[in-house]
């Protein structure tokens, strides 16, 4: 990939750049015990050029699919073989060889979608490539404990514990990849795996594609087998929804501020940086991309 770099990059500049940055950056604010209320923005210039380069490349099928390409499977089954790695002499055969098809189907998914130009196939591959994922993540909880059964993903409402933990998760992601576009001129709600659809930020979506395995995905599973959180922490409802306590929200929150703080080597921009930075570098990188700086948008992968 080529890279073009821009003029007046002194000391001065620079703090203005992580001002202005800054100054763009909305902050969601939440209650004590982690619901989402509201969001704070500061004033923005807006970058319509960019915004309008995203739009045109959004309408482009053949162009949107180069962006889609690279965020399908990747991390799953990172997560998958990390597993395998760390405890895979350790799980019953049928959990160690479930996962292993799983990770190899996963394979054979990734390199199919090198091959399809259009963006409605990639979608079709992402839909294949979640339901191989979600169909072996119960092989994942290593906690023998029948309040902590994952019967496939659920959604709105979240019909037992690790789901509620899951959705609680996803939702604090989306917050911070939707503040990391808007601070770097994108707009949240217009995607290219994600559909556009009425109050929905696709392109957050998108990019949540990228990190929920790693940054979202793992800490659940964390807290589950470190028995970090116990069945007292969910409430059952009536209706049979699940969802956290209040005491829950609280130790997840604390857990998930503690794992955006852990460092990582970034794999293309070969930098060391926090987890909780990724989504920034990535927004960067995707506005880069659309500007023309970098020929192709280099996927978030997980190693």
């Amino acid at each position: 990939m080529r890279s073009s770099t821009s003029s007046g990059s002194g000391p001065r500049t620079r703090r203005r750049r992580r001002g202005a940055s800054c100054m763009s950056a909305s902050m969601p604010a939440r209650a004590r015990a982690g619901r989402f209320l509201a969001r704070v923005e500061g004033p923005r210039s807006g970058n319509v050029l960019l915004r309008r380069a995203q739009y045109r490349v959004a309408d482009d099928a053949p162009r949107a699919a180069v962006v889609v390409r690279g965020i399908v499977t990747a991390n799953q089954r990172a997560v998958l073989r990390r597993a395998l790695r760390d405890h895979g002499e350790r799980l019953d055969p049928e959990a160690a060889a479930g996962l292993s098809a799983a990770e190899a189907r996963l394979t054979d998914i990734a390199r199919r979608a090198l091959t399809v130009d259009a963006v409605d196939g990639l979608r079709g591959l992402e839909g294949e490539a979640a339901a191989h994922y979600f169909g072996v993540f119960r092989h994942l909880i290593r906690v023998e404990d029948t309040a902590f059964v994952f019967g496939g993903r659920s959604r709105r409402p979240p019909l037992d514990r690790i789901n509620a933990l899951l959705s609680f998760l996803y939702a604090l992601l989306g917050h911070d990849c939707r503040s990391a576009l808007e601070a770097h001129g994108l707009d949240p709600q217009v995607g290219y795996l994600h559909a556009d659809r009425p109050g929905r930020a696709s392109l957050a979506l998108d990019l949540m594609e990228e990190l929920r395995p790693v940054q979202a995905d793992r800490l659940a599973l964390s807290l589950v087998n470190r028995r970090q959180l116990g069945a007292e922490d969910f409430t059952v409802e009536e209706a049979g929804g699940v969802r956290l306590t209040e005491a829950g929200r609280k130790r997840v929150l604390v857990a998930w501020q503690e794992r955006k703080r852990e460092e990582l080597r970034h794999p293309f921009l070969d930098e060391t940086m926090p987890l909780g930075l990724v989504c920034h570098a990535q927004a960067q990188m995707l506005a880069r991309h659309l500007r023309g700086d970098l020929d192709g948008y280099p996927a978030f992968v997980w190693k």
